[in-house]
């Protein structure tokens, strides 16, 4: 007979292994799949994803990239909510209301096991894009882009969990279940969103239809947006907790992605075609 230490090690060990069995999205293999089928040695410009990566960018592109950040969807959406929650005290309201109920993931135990896999998941969705970005056909200057773009996007990984570090200690709310003076902001949530938001940037980087692309980016907004609800249900934070969680991940992820990283703009751009009868002026616009 084991030993009550024993037998709960055990226990525990067989909780933990049939977790992550269970808890694997299915989207991370259709992610991994897919990149796989795609992707192409270079960039469209014929350069290396993170060859042109840099500690100095210049003021303008600082400049830029921060304010094409601020003027992102998810980022002002979320803080908009964030805000829209303080009144009538619909933040305790809901809180108390996912608690009890637990609509989705079933029980606090079960939210919170799923806002662990959810943001790992996010996490491995990010390297996996990473690998699939373009290397080009030289190993050596493969290697040395490589690990200048992923120098630039595990500092966006820092920051954010560095900012979110000091305001849990500056702001010292409560948890929704009283356990601890944490809860704002939220760290998986934070976490995931900036995980998430660079793994959609490098998307851009690999050669695939704009359908497959939307389609892997919704999929990973339904990890940052799972990863919140879940820790809401699971009692650790409060719906604006993480709704501003998710404005800074995803503004830290694209600001650093944008400005040091090197890549072109890929939001839009104009050209000017010379044809036989003057010119013709090309505008296009991803989305």
């Amino acid at each position: 007979m084991l030993e009550p230490a024993a037998d709960l090690a055990l226990t525990t060990h067989r909780r933990l292994s049939s977790r992550r069995q269970l808890r694997v999205p299915g989207f991370i293999i259709l992610l991994t799949a897919t990149i796989l089928l795609c992707g192409c040695a270079t960039l469209t410009d014929g350069r290396i994803w993170g060859q042109n990566a840099t500690l100095r960018p210049g003021w303008e592109r600082v400049r830029s990239s921060a304010v094409s950040a601020a003027r992102d969807p998810w980022v002002w959406g979320p803080l908009i909510g964030a805000a829209a929650f303080q009144f009538d005290d619909w933040d305790r309201r809901t809180s108390d209301w996912a608690r009890e109920n637990t609509p989705v993931f079933g029980s606090e135990h079960n939210a919170e096991d799923w806002s662990d896999d959810l943001r790992k998941a996010s996490v491995l969705a990010h390297y996996v894009t990473i690998a699939a970005t373009a290397g080009g056909d030289d190993s050596t200057e493969w290697v040395v882009a490589k690990v200048k773009g992923i120098v630039v996007q595990s500092a966006a990984v820092a920051a954010t969990g560095l900012v979110t570090r000091q305001l849990k200690t500056s702001m010292d709310r409560e948890r929704p279940n009283g356990l601890a003076d944490e809860s704002f902001p939220s760290g998986h949530t934070s976490s995931s969103a900036v995980h998430t938001r660079l793994a959609s940037e490098n998307l851009q980087s690999i050669d695939m239809g704009q359908g497959t692309r939307q389609l892997l980016d919704v999929g990973l907004t339904a990890l940052t947006i799972g990863t919140s609800w879940a820790r809401i249900e699971a009692g650790w934070h409060f719906p604006s907790d993480t709704l501003f969680s998710m404005a800074l991940g995803n503004f830290i992820g694209s600001f650093v992605n944008d400005a040091f990283l090197g890549l072109e703009d890929r939001k839009s751009s104009v050209a000017v075609v010379p044809t036989a009868g003057g010119v013709v002026v090309q505008w296009s616009w991803a989305f």
